[in-house]
């Protein structure tokens, strides 16, 4: 059977194995479009979590980049929290955005702590954490770090398990002076262990004490209560209820592994071994499975080899080794054994010696807005057909009528080929870049018409795709008042890619309107003192150049596509009227959108249309002094910059380097205020280079009186980045 669309929920150990397969092995992977769901772009390898919170680890050195290996493998990425499972109309349900429909599911979810808070209500709320997600304990206990609390009251670890022993050491070697106690069975902890916790001066006291103080709950773990509301068959834990093939009972389209899933007949704990060890058989019956073959049993060992470490007080860390009843330890060597498995184990996902390779035998092209076609092209071919002026004063939007009545109407088009691989949330961004050339001159959107180029795939898929891109623009338009009032789709003549998705095209007509008697705004305002003020920062072509090449870490995307992602239609107020003016007024001279052509592009263009209409009326001609110490930067972008990566789109953008050059003696258009920057050095090279980066889902540029700067500076997010001066 054909995997038409299967679909990936959840990023545990299990599914960024079989990631890994199909990336090292491309012809093992299912034909189809294939999807992978997470909450984040990252998870944190649970075997490696304790020795975060000790210190022994960083973040970075014991997480799996999802993102990476989905790209790696040909499989789209989304980042979602999912909040329902239907398995007979197979739909999988996210949390603020619509369902998505598959064919196949594998359900890799993890699970959450069991807890029971009743029997902690006298202690504060805050006071109280679950391990998982581990993120979130992680900064619950880094509150504690410098808190005075816990040298009166002791943090408490309750749980009687092999994670509750672990936490509890790793917190004695991040505080080793402060009071820690493990609540738990004694009849469940393990003799040796116990000696351990004496060795690391931690309180052990019984479960039926009374608990004071700050607690961390490590009271074992539970699915997600929505497996249970699927009517998914079961077990007491609530873990789905799977055939030896590890498809759920009587729902073979749904495979379920890791802490969600057990096996109905072979029920195993929960446990990362054997999350791990299940990678094979559910990547082969998927295989199987995609190509009309009859899946095999797995039969997992009933014992598996457990290695458990910790940090006493004093001493060197040392580990304990399980094998059902019986234990070998403590010894330092078991620890450096267990630590040089665990660093093996994140290790093979190391995506970044494969994409230098890429890098250097690649000429992967940009997608987005640095997709358009260069200035100089555009301007000849408009040249060519007597459309020079379009060329030459360019507007972010068009007016198309105007009357006294009902307001003047203002249109803008604009697209680009698929950005990213979710198909949502590329069309999210599309609509959002789209919507901004409204923006800019001051109008609200009203409407929109959608152009969709889908590759060519079965109805099923392209009904799909086309389902999730619609209700990305819906996303954008409807919190506007604004509606998509229809459009055209086609099904492009090009093979589809490996990454299925990243063949979607979206263009947009945009339409907006100006309220009666308000003029629109425009690029040729400028006028002198005027500052300029930027809306948020610079750098999403350069990132998103890095993120083809490998070199974009998924934590920099994500908090990338979640700046661009907002919508800034809610800076029109600002722009319209700051302050108690009338309507024909223009309390802001000049507006713009930073876009394909970069920061430096956009200023040229608000320059020359602002000069050659002052000229026009005798005037004197401007200048701009940018001060680039000023200029807000997405996190990530400027490290990418000094490493060397770039936009494909920013070659053709450095022919704006000559607005920063002299001519004949006279100053340059825009003069860069380096301060004790030297010229020509790396670090103003960077600063070249970030203001032609080309950017998608830019910010808003304005230049406004100071007056008018002040007022929108106090109520942000405005930044204010340079002057209008005369020549």
């Amino acid at each position: 059977m054909l995997a038409d669309h299967f679909l990936l929920a959840g990023g545990g150990h299990t599914h960024a194995l079989i990631l890994r397969r199909w990336a090292m092995h491309p012809h093992l992977r299912p034909k189809g479009l294939i999807t992978l769901i997470n909450r984040s772009s990252r998870n944190i390898y649970s075997s490696m979590f304790p020795g975060i919170i000790s210190r022994q680890y960083k973040f970075d050195d014991a997480v799996i980049d999802l993102a990476s290996l989905a790209n790696r493998s040909g499989v789209s990425f989304v980042i979602g929290e999912i909040i329902g499972l239907d398995p007979e109309r197979k739909k999988l349900f996210l949390e603020n955005r619509p369902p998505i429909g598959f064919s196949l599911l594998s359900l890799d979810v993890g699970s959450e702590t069991f807890a029971d808070f009743k029997n902690f209500a006298h202690i504060e709320e805050k006071l109280v954490a679950e391990i998982k997600p581990f993120r979130s304990s992680y900064e619950w206990i880094e509150q504690f770090d410098d808190d005075p609390i816990l040298d009166s009251q002791p943090l408490t670890v309750i749980g009687s398990g092999h994670s509750a022993f672990e936490i509890v050491l790793a917190l004695r070697k991040r505080w080793p002076r402060r009071p820690l106690r493990l609540q738990a069975y004694e009849s469940k902890i393990n003799k040796k262990f116990r000696k351990g916790l004496l060795a690391a001066d931690i309180d052990l006291r019984t479960n039926q004490e009374f608990v004071r103080g700050p607690v961390l709950l490590c009271t074992g773990n539970k699915p997600q209560s929505w497996i249970q509301k699927s009517g998914l068959q079961v077990n007491h834990q609530g873990r789905v209820l799977t055939e030896d093939t590890l498809q759920a009972i009587n729902k073979p389209h749904i495979f379920a592994v890791g802490d969600c899933g057990v096996i109905a007949n072979r029920q195993r704990p929960a446990s990362g071994v054997w999350a791990v060890r299940a990678a094979k058989p559910l990547a082969l019956n998927i295989e199987r499975l995609a190509k009309g073959l009859k899946p095999f049993s797995w039969h997992p060992q009933k014992i598996v080899l457990q290695l458990i470490g910790g940090h006493f007080k004093s001493s060197m860390p040392s580990g304990w080794a399980l094998w059902g009843p019986f234990s070998i330890g403590p010894s330092s060597l078991i620890w450096k054994w267990k630590e040089s498995i665990d660093r093996h184990f994140i290790n093979i996902f190391d995506t970044s010696k494969d994409m230098k390779k890429v890098k250097a035998e690649s000429n992967l092209l940009c997608r987005g807005c640095a997709a358009k076609v260069s200035e100089g092209t555009l301007k000849e071919a408009l040249k060519e057909v007597d459309l020079q002026k379009l060329g030459d004063y360019p507007e972010d939007a068009s007016m198309v009528s105007s009357s006294k009545g009902t307001g003047t109407l203002m249109q803008s088009v604009d697209g680009f080929p698929a950005l990213i691989s979710d198909p949502w949330l590329n069309a999210r961004l599309t609509a959002l870049h789209a919507c901004s050339d409204i923006w800019a001159s001051g109008a609200s959107v009203i409407s929109a018409q959608a152009v969709i180029t889908l590759p060519v795939l079965n109805s099923y898929l392209q009904k799909e795709l086309l389902v999730q891109s619609i209700a990305g623009i819906k996303s954008v338009l409807e919190p506007q008042g604004a509606k998509l009032i229809g459009g055209h789709t086609f099904e492009s003549r090009n093979e589809p890619i490996e990454q299925i998705t990243l063949g979607i095209e979206i263009s947009l007509s945009i339409n907006g309107i100006l309220k009666p008697g308000q003029l629109p705004l425009n690029k040729r305002g400028l006028k002198p003192k005027d500052e300029l003020l930027i809306s948020r920062g610079l750098g999403s072509g350069v990132i998103f150049a890095g993120t083809m090449h490998g070199a974009t870490s998924s934590e920099v995307l994500e908090t990338t596509l979640d700046t661009l992602s907002q919508s800034q239609h809610f800076l029109l107020e600002d722009i319209k009227k700051p302050i108690n003016q009338n309507l024909d007024s223009f309390v802001i001279n000049a507006c713009t959108d930073i876009t394909g052509y970069g920061l430096l592009g956009h200023l040229g263009e608000m320059l020359k249309s602002s000069n050659h209409f002052r000229e026009l009326r005798g005037e004197s001609g401007l200048r701009i002094k940018l001060y680039p110490d000023s200029i807000p930067i997405l996190k990530g972008a400027k490290k990418l910059l000094r490493s060397g990566f770039s936009s494909t789109f920013a070659q053709s953008n450095r022919s704006f380097f000559s607005l920063l050059n002299s001519f004949k003696n006279a100053p340059p258009l825009i003069d860069l205020d380096l301060g004790d920057i030297q010229h020509e050095s790396i670090e103003h090279q960077v600063i070249k280079e970030l203001i032609v980066d080309p950017q998608t889902c830019g910010p808003l540029l304005v230049s406004c009186p100071q007056n008018v700067s002040q007022i929108l500076l106090n109520k942000g997010p405005w930044v204010r980045i340079g002057l209008v001066d005369e020549i």
